[in-house]
């Protein structure tokens, strides 16, 4: 084992819950303590009154550490808590497991659409965010093969409140580029992406690990957004071979 006795911490994509990692959790279990904790709003935790900022949910996460170092990952949003929690607490991060994440801010019409899917669900609540986001979320494969893990989704999403969807939008809008901060972090990382994944291009993925030195790319071939609820056991593999 590259990292004895450092638990692995997982935090989930955006907008689902722990639960997402309930696939992976048994194999991965197996080769190291396992953490996935919701992240503020999701799976039913307080959303609290704070300005929506990753660093808030980041901040959330050091605190449970509690000064315990660990390696952390995360997809899609968590990949974003991820490199927030590197930002504020470096001391605390053994290693990265970065999946469907990317170095790089918002385009600018990228932080408009998110701001304008806040203001929907302001105005109507989140019941047309599952519809709307399960055709990126998940792969062509998965859609096409795999109709539990579609409907596996559109549950989670679907029981997550609107209020705490519409602050990770507004959160991850504002989240800041990471480019300068990933490059001079001095620890093993792997990056996953799925072959699939039509929001985080090969080139993005390829771009993030680039610019760590101690990074190596997996790329799970017939999954989308979604790897380790698409292809648990294949993810599962991956991550036990990096931990060894």
């Amino acid at each position: 084992m590259r990292f004895p006795g450092t638990p692995l911490v997982l935090l989930h994509a955006f907008p689902l819950d722990h639960r997402m990692w309930d696939g992976v959790r048994a194999g991965i279990t197996k080769h190291v303590e396992l953490i996935t904790p919701d992240q503020r709003g999701f799976g039913g935790t307080p959303l609290g009154s704070d300005e929506p900022d990753l660093s808030t949910v980041a901040a959330d996460v050091i605190k449970r550490l509690d000064g315990r170092r660990v390696l952390l990952g995360g997809c899609s949003m968590g990949s974003y808590v991820a490199m927030a929690v590197l930002r504020a607490a470096p001391e605390l991060v053994a290693g990265l497991v970065l999946v469907s994440g990317r170095a790089s801010a918002d385009t600018e019409a990228a932080r408009a659409n998110r701001h304008a899917v806040a203001t929907r669900i302001d105005a109507e609540g989140p019941g047309f965010v599952a519809d709307a986001m399960l055709p990126a979320l998940l792969g062509a494969e998965t859609h096409e093969r795999r109709p539990e893990v579609v409907a596996g989704v559109r549950t989670l999403v679907s029981e997550q409140d609107g209020a705490a969807i519409a602050w990770a939008q507004r959160a991850m809008a504002a989240r800041p580029d990471s480019a300068e901060l990933l490059a001079a972090a001095d620890v093993p990382t792997l990056v996953v992406r799925g072959e699939q994944d039509t929001l985080i291009p090969a080139e993005e993925a390829e771009a993030l690990a680039t610019l760590m030195p101690k990074a190596e790319v997996v790329v799970l071939a017939g999954t989308g957004h979604l790897p380790p609820l698409e292809a648990p056991e294949e993810f599962t593999a991956a991550v036990t071979r990096w931990l060894e």
